[in-house]
C-alpha cells in the first residue's frame, strides 16, 4: 500500500487536488508498477502562517 504525500499551502480547489491525485496515481503506477487501488494520496494544507523558507514565514514575504 504506497502512500504518496503531498505538503502544499492552502489555497487549491478540490478539482486541482483532485487531478493531482489521479496524476501523481498515475504515474506512480506508470514508473513503479502496482494496482492503482492501491496507492494512497495524503494531500495536507498548510496555512501561509505555519510555513517558513529561509526563517521567513511565507505570509510575511512580499510585505
Amino acid at each position: 500500500m504506497p502512500i504518496i504525500r503531498v505538503e502544499m499551502l492552502k489555497g487549491r480547489t478540490v478539482e486541482q487536488k483532485r487531478a493531482l491525485a489521479e496524476k501523481l496515481t498515475d504515474d506512480f503506477v506508470e514508473t513503479c508498477g502496482g494496482n492503482k487501488s492501491s496507492i494512497n494520496v495524503i494531500i495536507t494544507e498548510i496555512d501561509a502562517d505555519d510555513w517558513a523558507i529561509g526563517a521567513e514565514l511565507i505570509s510575511d514575504r512580499g510585505k
